[in-house]
Order: structure tokens, then C-alpha cells, then sequence
């Protein structure tokens, strides 16, 4: 049987692992994959004795100590053991230093005060890329986003977690996964249904009189910039409205912050050998780069909101009831997957559920809308309100057939109305 080289070899230059093996593992469970990713990378770790990194970083200079000391190592020094010490702090790493480290520097490169990233306008449990970046940190800002993604590497790679979740299709940038229409949704609805409007326009369209640019602006200055090359002199017709809005969504979803993106991705595969991520879809890549959420049932029965056809019986309706019970056998995976379905992310805020927000920064529950099964057959998500609409159903075991293909089947990225 021929075998596709993967170019993955071990730390010691043997052939590791086949696009055979990868093909098998992607065929695994969740719990089954993290095992064979790790295994892997226990195999991709350079052995103690060939060498070690010593990370000696000043807790008051962290970022700036810890950007200098990964950002000077090799590839090889990436994949051997690190361990950490506070200077001036008493402390033998045995693996908790370690975790303190990756929890603190990912927590503070994430801050917004940093100005590398920016809370989500849809989602304030998310992250997205600054395409300011350069003016909060004119010298340096791209180095970061190549350090930031060393660190995430090295943390996956070294089975810690980050301290941040990224919007989706961050996560579809480092699989290499196609960007679609509707992840546009998800950062911006209002310029998603803009843009969608302009295919009811027809031939009217041209009466919009629209060009190939889009107005940037930062810190109250104006910018426009061309979409494709000299679009500012291509005007927006009835026949080039698709490439228009294709090179709309290219712009919003990765031109804003090409750069940095590339940079966080070469970083990312300085440690990580990019085969190996495809045996992950993009919710179980942020389940196991920030954890399984610890979801408390009660928590989460109790700050859920009931409209449409739930609005009167709520909790007590049979639909509802049903809800709960399947939610409820859920392993911790499923459950994290349905809070990616209906919020757009893992995460559930430090306060519990009843701080869930929605796109306009304020508290949005979550919400379990009624629709008639003439409306859907299978559930739906507004992410941007946290709301899933819920068809009636006749039975129990025709809700958790539906419910788990829709939650599935939302990581492969199409919609199956």
C-alpha cells in the first residue's frame, strides 16, 4: 500500500507519522484524538537528557522577559522541556510554574488594554485581532503576534490550556479551513444582512453607487482602501456584485490583519507540526487549546430565558423538559459543543450564566425560542443572542436525534436547513 510522506519526523529525525495515521485518527473520537495528538507530541519532545530550556522571567517585566527568551530559540529548543522560575521567587518548577506562566502571559496578551486584541462586537467572551495593532505597538506588534503563536503552540504541545478564546474562525485560519459567508455573521451581523440585502437589489444595485474600497477607521481618522487592485475605480454592477462581496468578506475575515495573522500562524507551527491539526475540527481545536468548560447544570437551567412558543409554559413546557433531560446525559464535550452552537464559544463567563452577553455588551441569557417544526426541522442559533429556536417536537427521542446532528453537524461550517 503506498504511503504519502507527512514530513513529520521525530525529535531524534525518523519518519514519525504517515497521512495514513492521520486519516485513522481522524476518524477517532474527541478523547481518542487528544490521546493520539499527545502521544504524538510526547514523540516530537526532545528527551531531557539532549537538553532543557530554563525560563528565568521577572514576574513585574513578564511579557517583555518572556517575549526576549522564546522568540530566541530554535525550533528544536521549542520542543524540549521547559521549566520556569520567577527570579527572586522562591520555587521549584514541578509543573505548576509552568501552568501560572502559560495562564498569566496568554491572559495578558489578551487584554485589550494591550492593544493586540480586541473584544468581539457579537461575542465579549471572544477575541479577534486588533488591525490597529501596529499603532499600540508601533515597533514590535508583528513579533508578538509570531510570539503569541509559539506560546499557544507550546501550550498545546505541552497539554496547558490558553486563557482566552478566539472567534471562530481563528480557529479555521490555523486549520486552514475555508472562511464561508456565514462566519460573517458571527463577528458582524449588521454588515452580514448589508451585504446580503445588496442580492435583493437586482440591477439596483448600481444605483447604490458603490465601488470596490471599504472605509477604514482608526483612532477618528478616515481611510479608504481598495478591496482588489484599483477598486476605487470599479464600480459595484448587478454582474460583479458576487466577486464585490466575496472580496468584502476576504477584506473583513483576514486583510484587516493579514500580517498578523500570518505571523501568529508561523509561530504556531514553529511548534506544531500543521498535519497534525487536521484530525481536529474548529470547536474541538478550542476545546482543547482553552478546556472544557466547567458547566453547571443548575446554574445554567436557572438563568435560561423561554420565548415563542415557550413563552408561557417555559421550563415546563414538554419540549423544554425534554431539553434538559438529553442536555443533561451529555458528557462534558457535547455540552461545550452545544454552548459553541448557540453563544460561538466554550467559554462560560467567571460569574456563571446569568452574566452570558450578548452582541451589544449587555446581559443576553440564554434562550430557548419555540418555532413550529413548518419553520425548521432541525434547531438553530443566533449566536449574537444567544438564543437557540427549538421546533416543537412530538417526542423525546426525535429532539436528541435533531439536536445532536445540528450541534455536530455546526463544526463542519454548512448549515443543514
Amino acid at each position: 500500500k503506498g504511503v504519502v510522506d507527512s514530513k513529520i519526523k521525530s525529535a531524534n529525525g525518523t519518519d514519525l507519522v504517515t497521512f495514513e495515521d492521520i486519516a485513522t485518527a481522524q476518524n477517532k473520537s474527541y478523547e481518542d484524538k487528544i490521546q493520539w495528538f499527545q502521544d504524538t507530541c510526547a514523540q516530537l519532545c526532545v528527551e531531557w537528557n539532549e537538553g532543557h530550556m530554563r525560563m528565568n522571567v521577572r514576574r513585574d517585566y513578564l511579557l517583555s522577559d518572556s517575549m526576549e527568551a522564546v522568540m530566541s530559540l530554535s525550533r528544536k529548543d521549542l520542543r524540549k522541556v521547559w521549566r520556569f522560575e520567577f527570579i527572586g521567587e522562591a520555587g521549584i518548577d514541578a509543573g505548576g510554574l509552568a501552568r501560572e506562566w502559560f495562564e498569566l502571559v496568554t491572559e495578558e496578551v489578551f487584554d485589550p488594554d494591550m492593544g493586540l486584541w480586541q473584544t468581539s462586537a457579537t461575542n465579549q467572551m471572544c477575541m479577534q485581532i486588533n488591525p490597529a495593532s501596529e499603532i499600540s505597538c508601533p515597533d514590535d506588534h508583528l513579533i508578538y503576534f509570531r510570539f503569541i503563536g509559539r506560546v499557544m503552540g507550546k501550550a498545546m504541545f505541552d497539554r496547558q490550556l490558553v486563557k482566552g478564546h478566539m472567534v471562530k474562525h481563528m480557529y479555521k485560519h490555523i486549520l486552514g479551513w475555508p472562511i464561508m459567508f456565514n462566519d460573517l455573521k458571527d463577528i458582524d451581523e449588521e454588515y452580514y444582512n448589508s451585504l446580503k440585502g445588496l442580492k435583493d437589489l437586482g440591477a439596483d444595485v448600481e444605483y447604490v453607487y458603490m465601488d470596490f474600497t471599504a472605509t477604514e477607521e482608526t483612532l477618528g481618522v478616515k481611510q479608504t482602501v481598495d478591496l482588489v487592485p484599483n477598486g476605487a475605480n470599479i464600480d459595484v454592477t448587478e454582474d460583479n456584485l458576487p466577486e464585490y462581496i466575496e472580496a468584502c468578506l476576504k477584506y473583513r475575515m483576514l486583510g484587516r490583519y493579514e500580517a498578523q495573522v500570518n505571523e501568529l500562524l508561523l509561530g504556531f507551527f514553529d511548534v506544531i507540526p500543521e498535519p497534525l491539526l487536521t484530525i481536529f475540527d474548529f470547536q474541538e481545536l478550542e476545546l482543547l487549546m482553552c478546556g472544557l468548560p466547567e458547566i453547571e447544570m443548575e446554574d445554567w437551567k436557572k438563568h435560561t430565558e423561554y420565548s415563542g412558543e415557550y413563552d408561557r409554559d417555559g421550563p415546563n413546557h414538554d419540549v423544554c423538559i425534554w431539553f434538559w433531560e438529553v442536555v443533561s446525559e451529555y458528557d462534558q464535550e457535547l455540552k461545550a459543543r452545544l454552548l459553541q452552537f448557540v453563544t460561538g464559544t466554550s467559554g462560560v463567563p467567571a460569574k456563571g450564566f446569568g452574566s452570558l452577553q450578548g452582541n451589544d455588551g449587555n446581559v443576553r441569557k440564554f434562550t430557548i425560542h419555540g418555532v413550529t417544526l413548518e419553520t425548521c426541522v432541525y434547531p438553530r442559533s443566533h449566536t449574537c443572542f444567544n438564543r437557540i429556536d427549538l421546533p416543537l417536537y412530538e417526542d423525546k427521542e426525535e429532539l436528541e436525534e435533531k439536536l445532536k446532528i445540528a450541534i455536530t453537524m455546526a463544526s463542519t461550517g454548512f448549515d443543514i436547513e
